[in-house]
């Protein structure tokens, strides 16, 4: 332990002392590096379950902390699996919005969406362009959808719906 006219620098305090190894086999092996300030914590060996990383803590081991090779390799296995992880989330909101075939309404409908909108298009555009401009439109859209599922399912339950309210505010202003 290093000292400092009696006072403790902290630092052999953090890595305990200079002679531990790591604490972990790897691959049945034990690691003979020397061991840094993390520990092996539940968290970790959670991780290395789920990363099905062949590292285990050795039972002879006076202590929990691992070298920093092993930490490296274990944050590392981590953050593979967060990036993998976002990744697939992002694909599955792509995948699981149902798409809807625009081409299906009528002309005169697309105009409407067109100009209540002000969507911007080419004025000789077809159905076709029509309907594909309209569908990157309708993607942008941001909707709320715990709101709105709420709100269908209080009108589903009260058997009603919101025209039903619209002519009753009407109907009691005359």
């Amino acid at each position: 332990m290093m000292n400092n006219n009696g006072f403790s620098t902290g630092e052999e305090d953090s890595r305990g002392p200079a002679d531990q190894i790591c604490c972990l086999l790897d691959d049945g092996e034990r690691c003979r590096k020397q061991a840094g300030n993390a520990s092996y914590s539940k968290r970790i060996q959670k991780t290395v379950t789920q990363r099905r990383l062949k590292l285990s803590i050795d039972s002879h081991a006076r202590h929990i902390y691992i070298c920093d090779f092993h930490k490296a390799r274990i944050q590392c296995a981590r953050t593979k699996r967060r990036r993998r992880d976002s990744e697939d989330d992002s694909n599955e909101t792509d995948t699981d919005l149902p798409e809807v075939d625009l081409y299906q309404l009528q002309v005169n409908t697309l105009r409407r969406y067109k100009r209540f909108y002000k969507v911007s298009t080419r004025p000789s555009s077809n159905k076709a362009q029509l309907s594909e401009t309209i569908m990157k439109h309708f993607k942008t859209i941001p909707i709320k959808e715990k709101e709105i599922l709420t709100y269908f399912i209080y009108m589903v339950k009260s058997n009603s719906n919101k025209l039903d309210q619209k002519n009753n505010a009407s109907a009691e202003a005359t």
